[in-house]
């Protein structure tokens, strides 16, 4: 398997949010995001006991499996084996793609993905092929964004989360809007990314 990077941090986004986590991050995404701020490309070659061994390192038996886009290299194997040692498996995804079959997930956070605002059709969002969502995350990027094309998408959760710009000004504005957006619509729960905010990874 191709993994970016294996970690252990707090999840800083969504409902498990300040949750000690092994994150482990897969390379390689069928999207080219214009925001995505991860570097997914570099990569090491391990096996799935390889994978198994180094994270049955930390003491926390929260996982969080990332990308890219993860759900192009799991396996039911490795979902299996990871269960087998006591791991809750979170999955970040952006539902373009199915779950491989046989894979066990315990919670599915799907963050929806549309082309860039200079794309032809800049407000349709890919669509959305994994089997089940537990927690609906997406990225606001401000007013004009089309919110209806969410409406049929059925989730457990739904997370607005303001887009970030890397220029503070823009950021503040967006957050503003996000927030703005929830309080009309309070089926949304605001979700930060708060490692960002403490500094951690």
């Amino acid at each position: 398997m191709k993994i970016n990077e294996i970690f252990y941090s707090v999840q800083g986004e969504g409902r498990y949010t300040g949750t000690p986590a092994v994150f482990v991050r897969f390379a390689g995404c069928n999207l080219n995001c214009w925001f995505c701020d991860t570097e997914f490309h570099s990569y090491s070659e391990m096996s799935e006991d390889e994978i198994v061994a180094e994270v049955s390192q930390y003491p926390s038996r929260y996982m969080v499996i990332t990308g890219g886009e993860p759900t192009l290299q799991l396996t039911a194997s490795l979902t299996d084996k990871l269960h087998a040692i006591g791991f809750y498996i979170m999955l970040e995804t952006n539902g373009t793609h199915p779950l491989p079959e046989g894979c066990t997930i315990d919670w599915i956070t799907c963050s929806p993905k549309r082309p860039a605002p200079q794309s032809t059709t800049p407000s349709s969002i890919y669509p959305i092929r994994i089997q089940r969502i537990d927690e609906l995350k997406v990225v606001y990027e401000g007013e004009n964004q089309d919110m209806s094309q969410y409406d049929a998408i059925q989730a457990k959760e739904y997370r607005l989360q303001p887009c970030c710009t890397n220029d503070r000004q823009k950021d503040t504005f967006i957050t503003n809007q996000t927030i703005d957006y929830i309080l009309a619509h309070p089926k949304w729960r605001l979700s930060l990314q708060t490692h960002k905010i403490l500094g951690v990874r």
